[in-house]
């Protein structure tokens, strides 16, 4: 479609393109690349009005997605994201959620349905470089059915130089929570599934696959005011929380694992266009 070099981040739900890539989408967007997010789901089972779950009364799953893909659309100004593509999968929610059993849900539908349309959007975009989760930790249907759909249409595209996928630092998840206690701000235990003590298990064992580390302390700001942007979702998150600098400060950096590589590019890296340009 363009001979700019192009970013592909293929996303789970509305707000994981900020929290999980924001850094590199605003830094590449701003050196002047293209920049394409895939998001898979409408993000239904997201909290309704005031934080009400899913199954609960004034939870209204086709109102909560309007709301999601509203504020999705912010972000990506924020992060000033060249083209937005949202899949419209409904979302499973969690594992242990009932609604991971429709048939309808994202991580239900066929991998050769799913992988195919995104393997159209490669097609057109031509993405040098593609990110996605990781398999392993963050165990949520529709992160894991995304992981799977994004290798399935790079295998049969042959599109992208470059795969990664994206995995935190334990040693960012233990400064988070010393800024938190820092600021007042109580850290969350179990069962919360965010920096609960197995979660940091498994963080450390990732961090040693970690080839690629990125600098985006000068957009950290836009990243956090694509979080914001999320304000149905992330209005009392962990990230929206922390003061503007104790924010800068855990998030100065994005981290990656290269999983695919045509360059010869040597690891580990600072650039995921490293032998790109």
């Amino acid at each position: 479609m363009s001979a700019q070099l192009t970013l592909m981040a293929v996303h789970a739900h509305p707000d994981d393109e900020s929290s999980s890539t924001g850094g590199v989408l605003a830094r590449y967007s701003d050196e002047g690349l293209q920049t394409v997010v895939v998001t898979c789901t409408n993000g239904e089972l997201g909290d309704g009005p005031g934080h009400v779950k899913p199954g609960e009364p004034g939870h209204e799953p086709a109102q909560v997605a309007k709301t999601r893909l509203a504020e999705l659309e912010l972000a990506c100004e924020h992060l000033r994201v060249s083209h937005l593509e949202v899949l419209g999968y409904h979302d499973s929610g969690m594992a242990d959620w009932p609604w991971r059993e429709r048939p309808d849900v994202f991580c239900n539908v066929p991998i050769d349905q799913s992988a195919g349309r995104l393997a159209a959007l490669m097609e057109h975009y031509r993405p040098d470089v593609v990110v996605t989760y990781y398999d392993q930790g963050y165990n949520h249907p529709d992160h894991v059915q995304a992981h799977h759909i994004t290798l399935e249409a790079c295998n049969r595209t042959g599109i992208g130089s470059k795969l990664y996928f994206i995995a935190r630092r334990r040693r960012d998840w233990e400064k988070m929570r010393e800024l938190m206690r820092a600021a007042g701000i109580e850290a969350p235990t179990a069962p919360t599934r965010v920096l609960t003590d197995d979660f940091m298990r498994i963080m450390g064992e990732i961090e040693r696959l970690i080839t690629t580390t990125v600098d985006v302390s000068p957009v950290a700001a836009r990243k956090r005011a694509a979080l914001a942007a999320h304000a149905s979702q992330l209005d009392e998150s962990l990230w929206t929380r922390l003061p503007p600098e104790a924010f800068v400060e855990v998030f100065a950096e994005e981290t990656f694992i290269r999983n695919r590589d045509r360059t010869g590019a040597t690891v580990p890296e600072d650039d995921l266009f490293a032998g790109l340009r």
